[in-house]
């Protein structure tokens, strides 16, 4: 275990490096603690000569620290929670680009992991094409019956792990010791946002995981028209090597070469759109780091995604969610909104359904009053998650990513079609998945579904009980082995040994009975 000094030295070290970048500039001294106004003060002492601009400081540090810190921007830029809704667009715009390692070094690193010469698994085995924090990219080709396919390799860091988990150590020391000593930390509840980092920083380090993610969208969008996925070679993929189809395509981010190859524009922003909401309603399992970078059109006219390190799942019961507050806000049926978040959990009972109606009205009447072009369903998600922090809603990340994502995947589509209507672009998607969903053979479908666990549940009774009973009878055992219980605890056991066997036969009437209801309300 690293010590307390060894994790204060990591996060000294990290705080010079901020102040010499001027970021403790960008904050409010007002918005400080006494105690700690003393220290901020030293730190702008600290800081260089900059003529950049807030975000370019912020990323120049981060970029300064290493890959930890250039991820943990990346992470945060997620959580407008918990760093707030400016410095979180701020974050996104940093750049995961790092210098490459030596080539001799990637070679050394592919061929221990996939247990064999590099010679032998590649038929030839090219410099890196990219670098990011985590990993780098090579161009490389397999001999086939045929001759040569041209692959990507991608290069886990040699020692990135170590690093990582030194980093991330450190993060969990200096969390701890602000909810310790700050109320504000214990709301944003800080320890959790590290636990989360960790656990997305390990998944991105597993080859294994991201190729299996790539498995399961290629399966789920196999039907897809305008959308695929790179085919993974898993004979040549390990936990620090994945090796997929090299992707002859266009950038999406070159609109000019995009325009000189004849394909049309507003079509691929919709093809964006439609794709994005098919992964994340009819899915549940959406790309959420969908950004220009990471995004090619082939020659087809087909999207293609590559760079499966952070994606996001969404449950039935998020979608429905979803899916009703997006209609609800068509149909300006706030009060439905408002049921929506209380009958999923996510305000408290204390609140008043119609005092939240009245907050989710000041957002949509809005939208009524513009054209279809100037609504964005990002802004939209943007408003609503803001405003239901102020009814205690707690922090939802599998929202808040879906929602940045969306803010992302929006902001590509219209710069490819400034007057790109969200709303009649999403209708064929969003409005299949209510239809199905929310309509009466969805309603049929939850019916069937709840006889199921209801059946399950039925299943699993008479061995509950059993275990109970059993339970009883050790206890009794007990009692007369010498174990010696107070005068009115016996007199308990023995009330409850006399109605164990009314207990069972009730139950045993209760689940008939909510079997009867069900298939006759059906």
């Amino acid at each position: 275990m690293i010590s307390g000094p060894a994790h204060l030295v990591r996060l000294t070290r990290a705080g010079f490096v901020l102040a010499r970048e001027g970021v403790f500039s960008l904050i409010d001294p007002a918005l400080v603690p006494g105690p700690a106004r003393f220290g901020l003060r030293i730190a702008r002492l600290l800081e260089r000569p900059s003529r950049g601009s807030a975000e370019a400081r912020l990323s120049t540090a981060l970029t300064r620290l290493g890959p930890s810190y250039v991820k943990l921007g990346q992470f945060l830029a997620t959580r407008p929670d918990v760093v707030g809704v400016a410095l979180a667009r701020d974050l996104e715009r940093l750049q995961d680009q790092m210098p490459p390692f030596p080539q001799a070094e990637a070679e050394a690193a592919v061929a221990a992991s996939l247990d064999r010469p590099i010679g032998v698994a590649f038929a030839s085995f090219g410099p890196p094409v990219a670098a990011a924090s985590i990993a780098q990219v090579h161009r490389a080709e397999v001999a086939t019956a045929s001759g040569r396919r041209a692959v990507a390799v991608k290069v886990l860091r040699p020692h990135i792990e170590q690093r990582f988990h030194a980093d991330l150590r450190a993060f969990t020391f200096a969390a701890r010791h602000a909810e310790t000593y700050s109320a504000e930390a214990r709301r944003l509840r800080l320890v959790e946002v590290v636990d989360t980092l960790r656990r997305s920083v390990l998944i991105e380090m597993d080859f294994r995981l991201e190729a299996a993610a790539l498995s399961e969208m290629a399966e789920n969008t196999k039907d897809d028209p305008d959308f695929r996925v790179p085919a993974v070679d898993w004979d040549r993929t390990s936990k620090e090597v994945l090796t997929l189809e090299w992707i002859d395509a266009t950038p999406l981010s070159d609109r000019a070469a995009l325009l000189a190859k004849g394909f049309d524009l507003r079509q691929l922003a919709r093809a964006l759109i439609q794709t994005f909401l098919r992964q994340a309603l009819r899915d549940g399992f959406f790309h959420a780091d969908m950004h220009p970078g990471n995004l090619f059109v082939d020659h087809e006219g087909r999207l293609i995604a590559v760079d499966f390190g952070i994606m996001g799942r969404l449950g039935v019961k998020e979608r429905l969610f979803l899916a009703e507050i997006l209609h609800g806000f068509i149909t300006r049926d706030y009060h439905r909104v408002a049921e929506v978040h209380f009958e999923a959990g996510y305000v408290p009972r204390h609140h008043s359904v119609e005092n939240f109606a009245q907050a989710i009205r000041a957002i949509g009447e809005p939208i009524h009053s513009r054209t279809a072009e100037e609504i964005s369903m990002a802004r939209l998600l943007t408003l609503l998650f803001e405003v239901t922090g102020i009814f205690d809603m707690r922090t939802r990340p599998e929202l808040l990513l879906l929602q940045k994502t969306m803010v992302v995947v929006e902001g590509v589509a219209r710069s490819m079609d400034p007057k790109l209507d969200m709303w009649s672009t999403a209708e064929p998607v969003v409005g299949e998945w209510i239809a199905r969903h929310l309509g009466p053979a969805g309603k049929l479908e939850n019916a069937a579904d709840g006889a199921l666990e209801l059946g399950r549940f039925a299943g699993h009774l008479p061995a509950l009980l059993t275990r109970g009973a059993r339970l009883l009878d050790q206890l009794d055992d007990m009692t007369r082995d010498g174990l010696v219980l107070a005068e009115h605890t016996i007199a308990k056991l023995d009330k409850d040994e006399a109605r164990r066997d009314a207990w069972i036969i009730g139950a045993l009437y209760l689940i008939a009975i909510l079997l009867l209801v069900l298939i006759l309300t059906r």
